[in-house]
């Protein structure tokens, strides 16, 4: 049983709107936070805090949602050790300690974690503002930054942007490194990016500190290994669990030898001496009973000319029991691509059964608070929205 003792109190951080002001809240709270001070949980609205306990076990220093890109949002626990082991093996990465520029909501993972290294790195952290995301006024931020070692952190919506402009391109090359994280970036525009700048494409999730795993390899301290195919992450960079989790949830959590685990729903491989993910384990379609994976589909058809984007979602079918469908945002300034060359270009790369079934356009991609795809979002597009059907 729970007792007082082993309790201490959770502070819920209301973040301003306004990205400057969040980070110098953020910052002052992390900083108690690390010295001793009570846990926090950053959130973005008032239903958000009536939500939250008082107390949290003693070990926990702060909590944080998940996006819920594929469910409900859980809050997951994480310990000043934690946060710790993923600033001190980031740096070791990357290179050394560095100003940081911030592009993603403070109060979530990967933006937390951009204030939270410079916190633990005594370096200066840069919000970006201005509301939407945009070339120009990331450049701007990026000029504003010191003359010394630069950082950010992306997402590849943000970085397919930058790329598309001259003022993005060359802002991008003002960094030392771009970390890109929160779902896969197609070969073209890690090619690209790469020609620019120091890349680092990062694995990870809330329940591991953020990215773990750089460019294939883990970071000092993270252990990988494949159980069926599915990756679990160990390590000190391993949360505490979720608050307030169902039984099923917190079973992704355990303990083996001294190592604390997390097991991921992504599947993957390695591939010379690299983890390489390929794909959520409930991302296979199964489709005239032909299992084929969303994540290759959706790096296939962002090899055709005028895709921007694509996200590929099973979708419920009589015949079929699932049908591929395709959300496709069209790269600016190209007419949108003849839907039956498209299915022709995936069956020559993956097989008739991945061939998308359903295609729907659209201008712009369903984003997430913390910049991630909204997949409902797309799956009602692609369940209600004008389609090329086969």
């Amino acid at each position: 049983m729970t007792t007082a003792a082993s309790t201490v109190p959770l502070r819920p951080l209301l973040l301003p709107e306004d990205a400057e002001q969040a980070v110098v809240l953020l910052r002052q709270e992390i900083e108690r936070m690390h010295r001793g001070g009570a846990a926090i949980a950053p959130v973005t609205n008032l239903e958000q805090v009536r939500a939250l306990p008082e107390t949290v076990p003693e070990s926990v220093a702060v909590v944080l949602s998940t996006s819920g890109s594929s469910g409900v949002p859980k809050r997951t626990m994480l310990s000043r050790n934690a946060l710790a082991a993923s600033a001190r093996a980031s740096s070791a990465r990357l290179g050394g300690a560095g100003e940081w520029l911030l592009c993603l909501p403070a109060g979530f993972i990967a933006g937390f974690q951009v204030v939270s290294r410079a916190v633990l790195g005594g370096t200066r952290v840069q919000a970006l503002g201005g509301g939407a995301f945009h070339a120009a006024g990331f450049a701007a931020a990026a000029r504003r930054l010191g003359a010394g070692t630069r950082y950010t952190s992306l997402v590849p919506t943000q970085v397919k942007r930058l790329l598309a402009d001259a003022e993005g391109r060359a802002a991008l090359a003002l960094f030392d490194k771009v970390l890109i994280g929160g779902a896969p970036l197609d070969a073209q525009s890690d090619r690209r990016l790469r020609e620019i700048t120091g890349a680092v494409v990062t694995y990870g999730m809330t329940e591991t500190c953020g990215g773990c795993v750089y460019d294939g390899r883990p970071l000092d301290g993270v252990q990988v290994r494949l159980v069926d195919g599915v990756i679990h992450l160990g390590g000190d960079v391993v949360a505490d669990g979720y608050l307030g989790a169902a039984l099923a949830d917190s079973a992704c959590f355990y303990t083996d030898g001294d190592r604390r685990w997390y097991r991921t729903a992504d599947r993957g491989h390695w591939s010379d001496g690299l983890l390489v993910p390929t794909g959520r384990v409930d991302d296979l379609i199964n489709t005239g009973g032909m299992k084929v994976s969303a994540l290759a589909i959706e790096a296939a058809v962002a090899e055709f000319d005028g895709v921007d984007t694509a996200v590929i979602l099973g979708l419920p079918d009589p015949e079929w029991a699932a049908a591929v469908g395709a959300y496709i945002v069209v790269r600016q300034g190209f007419p949108p691509p003849d839907p039956e060359a498209l299915r022709a270009h995936v069956r020559e790369r993956l097989g008739r059964a991945a061939a998308p079934k359903r295609i729907v356009f659209g201008e712009t991609l369903p984003l997430l608070p913390n910049s991630k795809i909204d997949r409902r979002a797309v799956r009602e597009f692609l369940s209600g929205g004008s389609s090329h059907q086969q």
